[in-house]
């Protein structure tokens, strides 16, 4: 799983119409807008691939001005990661002076 922020810029007078937009992208979520345009928005994807390819379509918006990705997190196996968490928490503990 992939997730990743971006600063989207909207065109003087179109954040609506970028907005709406941002809405029809699956795994695309506003969340929040400025009174000059700027909208903070987070992708939730699949691969590096699909992350880009969101990104891509972003930035071909109507009425967005620019877009800056300013944060990407790359999770290869989430299930994997939390049993070897639990699998580290269930070793027994050392007993004894170690010398």
């Amino acid at each position: 799983m992939n997730i990743s922020s971006a600063i989207v810029h909207a065109r003087p007078g179109s954040a609506a119409v970028v907005q709406a937009g941002l809405a029809t992208l699956a795994g695309v979520e506003v969340h929040g807008v400025s009174p000059e345009g700027k909208m903070v928005v987070t992708i939730e994807s699949e691969d590096d691939a699909s992350n880009v390819a969101i990104y891509e379509r972003i930035g071909q918006l109507d009425g967005v001005m620019s877009a800056a990705m300013v944060y990407h997190q790359t999770e290869s196996e989430p299930e994997m990661e939390v049993s070897v968490e639990a699998g580290h928490r269930a070793m027994p503990q050392l007993q004894g002076d170690l010398k």
